[in-house]
């Protein structure tokens, strides 16, 4: 593999992981599915949750967006590993947000990836999170109640 190949692969990725943020937080479900292989697996083994494939992810996703009253996940560089076409890494999380039930969560963590080069691109063919903190200390700030545009 060239270091200009290397380079655009991880290039490509570190986007993936960016995409993936973004489109969870605009609600835009059909960019976020898109993000996957097929036959991807997204776990959470503290939650006890495994999801395999686009649909049953999209569907999950919804789901759980429409519990709560407000999210934000940021996402911090991590490591990726490349083999050829397919690779692995880490990326770090923090988010917090208030669910419609009123309890509150403040969430630190790391995904933990694999990735496979398609021919669209770089996809997630797993991606496992682990907790790594959690704090359910009520929230004191308050969110304004607008719907995230996909558009923006």
């Amino acid at each position: 593999m060239s270091d200009f190949q290397a380079i655009a692969d991880r290039f490509e990725i570190e986007s993936l992981r960016g995409e993936f943020t973004d489109a969870a937080l605009m609600h835009d479900y059909d960019r976020l599915v898109s993000l996957f292989t097929e036959d991807a697996v997204v776990r959470i083994p503290d939650a006890n949750v495994e999801i395999v494939g686009r649909e049953a992810f999209r569907a999950g996703t919804e789901r759980l967006q429409d519990m709560w009253e407000f999210f934000l996940q940021t996402t911090h560089p991590g490591t990726i590993q490349l083999d050829g076409d397919v690779a692995s890494g880490r990326a770090y999380l923090a988010e917090f947000g208030r669910l419609c039930d009123g309890s509150s969560h403040t969430n630190y963590g790391v995904y933990h990836d694999r990735y496979r080069r398609t021919p669209d691109g770089w996809k997630f063919a797993e991606r496992v999170y682990e907790v790594r903190y959690v704090d359910t200390t009520p929230l004191p700030g308050t969110a304004p109640h607008t719907a995230p545009s996909a558009r923006q």
